[in-house]
Parts: C-alpha cells; sequence; structure tokens
C-alpha cells in the first residue's frame, strides 16, 4: 500500500471563459495523484459558503479525503479570474484575502505529517503569515520535500522562496521562473548549469524545468536529462504544470529516472493542455497507462 503524499496550499475556483473549474497547485496535484493511483492527502481551508461546499463535494468524487481541509467562518472560498486570451501564457486576478491564506497547524495535520512519505508545497500558498508558518512547520516533519515555485506576481517574496528551496529536496519551476532564480542568485546562463547551481546552492536533490511546448529539463545527481515533449492542440495550459509535477512526483517515488521520468510527466502535462481546465477526466490505470496514450513525440530526447 502507498504511503501518503501531503499536498498543502490553495484551492480555489478558476473562472475561465468555459465556466468555473476547481483547481490550485496543490490541490490539481493530489487528484492527479489520485488517479495515477497514489495515495495523496490535500490540506487546505475553503470558505463557510456554497463554492466551499461544492469544493469540498468535489474532492470527494475525485476520491480525495476531505478531513484535512478546514473550513473559515470569516474568508472566502478562494477565487481567480484567468485570462487564456494568450495561448500558454494565462493571467491570474486571485482574491484577496481568501481562506487558503489562514490554513492553521493543527494536531490532524500533524499526524498526516507524520504519517507522509513526501510533501508537496508551493510558493504561492505562503503569501499570508498563517498558511506560510505552517507549511514551514510541516517541511520541518515530513522527509521528503517537494517545492512548486509558483511566482504569481504580485505575490512574489523573495525571502519566502529562498526559504522554500532550502527545504526543498525536489524543486519544479518553468522557465520564466528559472529566469528569476538565475538574477536572483547569480546562476550561469546555460539551463543545465543554471540547474545545477540551484541545486547546489540550497542542496536539492532534483531540479526540474518544464519548457511549455518544448518540453522539460531534469537534473539530478549530477546528470542532465532534457525531454522535447510531445505535440498537442492546446485547449489551456492551465493546470498543465501540475499535471506534470503529478506524474513526475508519482514516477520519482517510484525511483524511475531519467529520460522515462521526464516522458511520464510531458505526456500527462501534454493530455492536460489538449484539454480544457486543470483536470480534464481519464481513464488509464496509472503511471504504466500513460504509456498507452497516443501522443506524438517531437523528437528524440537527450542525455547531457
Amino acid at each position: 500500500m502507498n504511503s501518503e503524499i501531503l499536498c498543502v496550499g490553495e484551492v480555489l475556483w478558476d473562472a475561465l471563459p468555459d465556466g468555473l473549474f476547481l483547481g490550485g497547485a496543490p490541490f490539481n496535484v493530489a487528484s492527479h495523484l489520485q488517479a495515477l493511483g497514489r495515495s495523496p492527502v490535500f490540506a487546505s481551508r475553503v470558505g463557510h459558503d456554497r463554492l466551499g461546499q461544492e469544493a469540498l463535494r468535489r474532492a470527494q468524487i475525485r476520491g480525495l479525503a476531505t478531513d484535512p481541509v478546514q473550513v473559515d467562518d470569516a474568508l472566502p472560498t478562494g477565487f481567480v479570474q484567468v485570462d487564456t486570451g494568450e495561448p500558454g501564457e494565462p493571467d491570474y486576478d486571485i482574491l484577496e484575502p481568501a481562506a487558503w491564506d489562514a490554513i492553521a497547524f493543527t494536531d490532524a495535520l500533524a499526524q498526516h505529517a507524520h504519517h507522509a512519505e513526501a510533501l508537496v508545497y508551493g510558493s504561492l500558498a505562503q503569501r499570508a503569515p498563517t498558511s506560510r508558518q505552517t507549511i514551514q512547520r510541516l517541511c520541518e516533519a515530513v522527509g521528503l520535500r517537494v517545492f512548486d515555485v509558483n511566482l504569481r506576481p504580485p505575490y512574489v517574496d523573495r525571502g519566502v522562496i529562498e526559504a522554500s528551496l532550502r527545504a526543498a529536496d525536489v524543486v519544479k519551476l518553468n522557465d520564466a521562473e528559472l529566469r528569476r532564480m538565475r538574477a536572483w542568485f547569480g546562476l550561469r546562463d546555460a539551463p543545465e548549469g543554471a540547474m545545477a547551481d540551484l541545486a547546489d546552492a540550497f542542496g536539492c536533490r532534483a531540479v526540474c524545468v518544464t519548457w511549455g511546448g518544448h518540453g522539460a529539463r531534469l537534473w539530478a545527481e549530477g546528470q542532465c536529462w532534457h525531454h522535447s515533449g510531445y505535440a498537442v492542440d492546446v485547449a489551456d495550459t492551465v493546470g498543465a504544470g501540475d499535471a506534470f509535477l503529478s506524474a513526475f512526483l508519482a514516477g520519482f517515488l517510484e525511483e524511475r529516472t531519467g529520460d522515462a521520468l521526464l516522458d511520464l510527466a510531458n505526456r500527462l502535462g501534454a493530455y492536460v493542455s489538449s484539454r480544457a481546465g486543470a483536470f480534464p477526466s481519464y481513464n488509464f490505470d496509472g503511471l504504466d497507462g500513460l504509456l498507452h496514450l497516443d501522443l506524438e513525440r517531437r523528437n528524440h530526447s537527450r542525455t547531457e
């Protein structure tokens, strides 16, 4: 039986042209991990309102336990207006404050952390002190810490990013975020050099960078791999990075490495990009089921 993977952070409603979609990076990651046959636990906070009730209901439909999700009597459930006008570059107008800004460190949450195999956390959920302190305490309690850099202006705090990087064993970010890290921390210009520098500076075991339609790169244990991705007709890119991280983490915990690991992550990210919303339905069975998706690889990968 799989050990728990604790995913903590924001849960919110994305207002897209096609309607309201339940999302938030850690919620999306937990949902995909559940669909891939892992055992995620999602921790967050919703408002005592209709959107909060619906979020809990849909989480249960996805098979996620809702006991670690707290209910706030004062703050509303998270809500985001998403502008998908520019293909591949959505803009986000994020409600503030929201219930997920006030995730409390409880005895129940501490128990989940004690039993967790890994912790997934991001930077956006740390924009407010209460949730930030809770996430920092969870990082002290879980052995494998996975940091999803998620820079959403104006909620970009270098101090929060540095503290999160220092706590992380595995870091996932996109190419724009890597450029920001390069400027902040004086990393080398070449992607592989920048990733190696980031890992060395903060003591990370692995750094993975997504490049949109151009695939992804992975640095791990002194080696680099590149995967050029899959060609799909993009519906929207909301949640594609979360899907990528879910498959990546599931494979990482199964000790898959290199190009095989990036292949799985790129497959799920491409599939989600080809459909509307952050969590389109799918019925393939676990990671191996991903390998049967009919996707066209852009070209062969290379090891560097």
